[in-house]
């Protein structure tokens, strides 16, 4: 759906309300399934909180089948298969491997400091992988990773930088590397949670473990664990690269012994000036979650489930205006970026339905279970995730040392 400057001021007025402003949701609704000659047979490694997020989703999908399911944690894992109807559950990937004979695809969902070993056992068994965002919590992990990725020629690897996959996030993407939003100005994002990052251990489950996000010596913090996902939707819009990351964070609220800022915040600075704002905590919700990209026609607000664009005075009319929605927000006017405007239309609901229907994990696995149905390549590969990873590991170590880090373009590559 990317549109070039030139490609998108030719269009037109009729063809940008039919591909531009309203886009179509109908490939991606629930139930709807993917051409396959048989249902897709996957395994799930990490049975947690994100575990059980990505099986209500995969249930979604027709033409899906979750048939293994595998923790450490054999109470965990147990729980987990009870959820979904036929599925067996494995204590080790290994044996889940060994078992499962007729398993196509694995889905690594657990925490960032232990993708490696799953995902490359997975990789050298042949099957098709789809791993959680970050790749990794350090450069030789990422690295390990993604050159596995690029040996299993015959497998479709993708990780789970959701941006790519969301259709607001396409749609805007257009709207921004065209005429209407133009030069690039700056880039804000913001993540704001009121949570503690902290969660009670188990019988079975140790409290270190369950609570790895505070461990300095294998978390990411904030930076690198939610930050991640906003840098790599900055680098895919503008098609570059940081060249360095400035940090700092601290403890403002939860002063419970972790060594893990619960308030952070960094500024990314690319090659030709253009700079990224980023802040994220835990003790305030306001504000929730978006990416802010302004340029000097219009700044486009992105928010996961919604989007807008808002036009400047001054900014050439391009004809397409007039069928847009719009929402007040003080003074300015936001163009929704509306998702599935056209059957909403047809029912009456158009100013009802300005959000997406489903998550954008939803949309990520959609995407990942495509690309292996229709042998396209994935939403974000091994190459880009690496980049976004480093990023993200550099952030990271930024925040914690109170410094600016100079991005090595060798932790970018393979």
């Amino acid at each position: 759906m990317d549109l070039s400057r030139r490609e998108f001021v030719a269009a037109g007025a009729a063809g940008l309300a039919a591909t531009a402003i309203l886009p179509s949701l109908q490939a991606y609704g629930a139930g709807i399934g993917l051409s396959a000659a048989e249902p897709l047979k996957v395994g799930i490694v990490g049975c947690g909180r994100q575990g059980r997020v990505i099986i209500t989703e995969l249930q979604k999908i027709d033409g899906v089948t979750i048939i293994a399911v595998c923790d450490t944690d054999q109470t965990r894992a147990d729980n987990a298969a009870k959820r979904v109807n036929g599925a067996t559950a494995y204590s080790s990937v290994a044996a889940m491997l060994d078992k499962a004979k007729d398993l196509n695809a694995v889905i690594i969902a657990t925490p960032t400091h232990l993708h490696k070993e799953p995902a490359l056992a997975a990789l050298q068994a042949g099957k098709h992988v789809y791993c959680e965002a970050p790749l990794a919590h350090s450069i030789a992990d990422a690295k390990a990773i993604a050159a596995g990725a690029a040996a299993a020629t015959k497998a479709v690897f993708a990780v789970g930088f959701e941006g790519r996959s969301n259709p607001i996030y396409k749609l805007a993407r257009s709207f921004y590397r065209s005429e209407s939003v133009k030069d690039s100005v700056s880039i804000e994002a913001t993540q704001n949670n009121k949570t503690t990052w902290r969660f009670p251990g188990t019988a079975s489950i140790k409290e270190q473990a369950a609570n790895w996000r505070l461990d300095k010596a294998v978390s990411l913090g904030l930076a690198g664990e939610w930050g991640s996902q906003a840098f790599d939707v900055a680098m895919w819009y503008t098609d570059k690269v940081p060249v360095s990351v400035r940090g700092r964070g601290s403890i403002r609220v939860h002063s419970d012994g972790r060594e893990v800022a619960d308030t952070v915040a960094c500024e990314l600075t690319f090659a030709d000036g253009l700079a990224m704002q980023y802040t994220a905590s835990l003790c305030n919700s306001y504000l929730g979650r978006y990416e802010l990209f302004r340029g000097s026609n219009a700044a486009v607000k992105l928010a996961w489930t919604h989007g807008w664009m808002f036009k400047e005075a001054d900014a050439p009319t391009q004809g397409w205006e007039v069928y847009a929605n719009r929402q007040q927000f003080h003074n300015d006017e936001g163009i929704t970026l509306i998702a599935g405007a056209t059957k909403l239309a047809e029912q009456g609901k158009l100013k009802d339905g300005i959000g997406l229907p489903y998550s954008s994990t939803y949309y990520g696995l959609w995407e990942f279970v495509s690309s292996i149905t229709t042998n396209k390549p994935p939403t974000c590969d091994a190459a880009a995730a690496l980049r976004a990873t480093a990023i993200s590991i550099a952030a990271a170590q930024a925040v914690a040392t109170n410094s600016e880090i100079q991005i090595d373009p060798a932790t970018l590559k393979v």
